[in-house]
């Protein structure tokens, strides 16, 4: 199966009332991991590689100062991955573009074999962000592409992406915005945060989906509405990597049972970092708990040392740059470098196989259109006739 645009999956989310996981993925391992564990459920698949990451799969470890040719490299290598191992997959699987930060962002990633965009003009001016997304709509809408927006800020960090405060979504701006955009999908902002210290208890202000949901049905406008921020950031994980040495504060998630009510209230895509960074990592510091002789690995013993250089940390990507042909190809020199890959795919799979369960997309593939890119081009040529 070829991949497929994210409208297709968000028309049958709207349609069937379920929320989708979108799971981010920051090496080969992960894309491996993730499309088999959606197969397992019967669940489609969104993938998602955010801006900074297809620097990261470019090769750039200090992936903050990624260039736009880090970003292509890496965007090819990212798509080689999830091409390979959903081609022939039984589900749809759909490879999105994380917070992109600009135009030439999205049409790298385009051009390297994403199939949907995320575009983050939510620091702008109202006006400012519907030109800007208006702009990416058009160019990616004739390629078949599918494109996310964002109208409002949440607080938080996550790569490159800062607040200190939030600002909620104003839901009859978000009708304008879907009106004069015609953007597929837009990131609200109702109570998340990015990162993982989101404070204790979070009450998700859930009547803004409500809202914004009921004034698109009432204007007969198709829109998809994600919540991005959404990691729930296990309480058993943080402390399993305390437990190891690492010394992780004020790490709080969104509760699923917000999430869930959420999902209810008309959010079909929730995104979701945190939480296999921290199972990913947790795995690591259990690995070499276990395997002391492996801490002096020439080929591993990097990854230990920054491990325990670094216990404030939980990014895997901090602890991989010692494998990063592995990270970026999914090459396995060694039975070291198997053990650790071994580590990334496990993590994966238990937060995501959690997820699609809690979220309720399980079972939920044979709902989603097989659309190609050139079939969308079409369908989103006669929309605007």
């Amino acid at each position: 199966m070829t991949l497929i645009p994210l409208r297709p999956l968000m028309e049958a989310s709207v349609k069937h009332g379920f929320a989708q996981g979108a799971f981010n993925v920051n090496a080969v391992a992960q894309a491996k991991a993730a499309i088999g564990v959606h197969e397992m459920f019967r669940s489609a698949a969104i993938l998602q590689g955010a801006d900074l990451a297809n620097g990261f799969m470019g090769g750039r470890c200090d992936f903050m100062n990624a260039t736009l040719e880090d970003k292509k490299k890496g965007a090819k290598n990212i798509a080689r991955a999830v091409k390979k191992y959903g081609e022939d997959s039984p589900i749809p699987i759909v490879l999105h573009l994380d917070h992109g930060r600009d135009f030439d962002s999205c049409a790298v990633a385009i051009a390297g074999g994403y199939t949907t965009v995320m575009i983050d003009g939510s620091s702008l001016a109202f006006d400012e962000n519907v030109e800007l997304t208006r702009e990416v709509v058009k160019y990616a809408h004739a390629r078949g592409v599918s494109v996310e927006g964002e109208l409002g800020v949440l607080a938080g960090v996550e790569d490159h992406v800062f607040s200190e405060g939030s600002t909620y979504t104003n839901p009859l701006k978000a009708v304008e915005f879907f009106r004069k955009t015609g953007v597929d999908a837009l990131a609200i902002s109702y109570g998340t945060m990015h990162g993982a210290s989101k404070g204790k208890d979070v009450k998700l202000r859930k009547e803004i989906a409500v809202a914004i949901r009921e004034c698109l049905n009432h204007e007969g406008i198709f829109g998809a509405l994600v919540s991005h921020g959404s990691s729930t950031v296990p309480e058993y994980i943080v402390n399993e990597i305390n437990g190891l040495g690492g010394t992780l504060t004020g790490a709080y998630g969104i509760a699923i049972h917000e999430l869930q009510a959420a999902a209810r209230c008309g959010i079909n895509k929730i995104n979701v970092d945190t939480d296999i960074r921290l199972a990913v990592t947790r795995n690591m510091k259990e690995f070499f708990a276990g395997n002391p002789d492996k801490r002096s690995s020439s080929s591993i013993g990097g990854i230990y040392e920054l491990l325990e250089s670094k216990r404030e940390q939980f990014d895997p990507r901090v602890f991989l740059t010692p494998i990063m042909d592995t990270v970026m190809t999914g090459v396995i020199p060694d039975e070291d470098t198997a053990a650790i890959t071994d580590c990334i795919e496990r993590g994966v799979k238990e937060v995501v196989g959690t997820l699609i369960v809690q979220f309720g997309s399980y079972g939920k593939a044979p709902l989603v259109e097989q659309v190609s890119l050139e079939e969308m081009a079409e369908r989103y040529k006669k929309m605007q006739i």
